[in-house]
């Protein structure tokens, strides 16, 4: 029974890493918990960006780490006997991404992006393994303190779009993102995986003086927007395809005192999708 339910969350785990393989601030930071027991709880947060190396050099490089965690659920029969036994999976993931930003318009450039992701799936029993002595096998064995690497490769298109006056300033992303992932080593060789990280994301971003001064610069406030929606055969593998975030928060030009950075942006968001919410607060920064 096991063997069977271990593949398809194994699958799960995987398809899971789809959520963190690009920097995407609708999983940047989130939680997914539900009161029914039978349901399985997943946990995001992720740390990542890009820039472009110059107006003149026009190399784009970009950088994703995140952590998740999961918790399947299996139900061992003993005859007429049912227990559940509880598993925490912890997924390390990152991804490097190297682009080239390619003018298509007056502040609009077409951005070709190479990625390449290596993760790792490290499993844990919550409940002690006295609950499945009746179960042998090399899938306890992957249960038990086990774990799983991956590695993912494909890339990115995205279009970019900048618009910035004294007055305020706009800023439009539309990605999309073809990843392949698959499992290598690890503890069992009974536990296999793959998964596709196949996402169209669109970001959106407002930013506009307050009247308010600090540090000798303008204090912005900023107003954000953003929609991935994730298909292809594991799209929905963890329950939804589709996920918004909407922010609001204020932005502090720190240029005339640090020479690296040059604004900090304190963000809160709401995050939705089908019937999953989360919530974050973040801190963003601009070189």
């Amino acid at each position: 029974m096991i063997g069977t339910a271990l593949q398809k969350r194994v699958n799960g785990a995987l398809s899971m890493m789809q959520y963190t393989v690009s920097p995407d601030v609708t999983t940047s930071s989130l939680s997914i918990s539900t009161a029914e027991s039978d349901k399985n709880g997943l946990y995001l947060t992720q740390l990542g960006g890009g820039f472009t190396w110059s107006p003149s050099f026009r190399l784009y490089l970009e950088g994703n780490a995140a952590y998740s965690r999961y918790d399947p659920k299996f139900v061992l029969t003993e005859g007429t006997e049912q227990r559940r036994v509880q598993v925490q999976w912890n997924t390390l993931v990152g991804t490097v991404g190297v682009g080239w930003d390619f003018p298509i318009a007056q502040e609009l450039v077409l951005r070709p992006i190479a990625n390449f992701t290596l993760g790792r799936v490290t499993s844990d029993l919550t409940v002690g393994t006295r609950l499945i002595e009746g179960e042998t096998g090399k899938e306890i064995n992957f249960l038990d303190n086990g774990y799983l690497n991956a590695v993912g490769y494909g890339g990115s298109l995205m279009l970019d779009y900048e618009h910035y006056r004294e007055a305020y300033e706009i800023d439009v992303e539309v990605r999309l993102t073809d990843i392949y992932m698959e499992s290598f080593g690890g503890t069992s060789e009974a536990v296999e995986g793959s998964a596709w990280a196949q996402s169209l994301g669109l970001w959106a971003r407002w930013r506009a003086p307050t009247g308010l001064k600090a540090l000798d610069r303008p204090v912005r406030y900023v107003l954000e927007y953003a929609f991935t929606h994730y298909f292809g055969p594991d799209g929905d593998m963890l329950g939804f395809n589709n996920l918004n975030s909407v922010g609001a928060g204020i932005e502090l030009d720190i240029g005339k005192w640090e020479r690296i950075i040059s604004r900090l942006r304190l963000m809160a968001r709401y995050r939705f999708g089908q019937n999953v919410s989360g919530y974050a607060a973040s801190l963003g920064i601009s070189f």
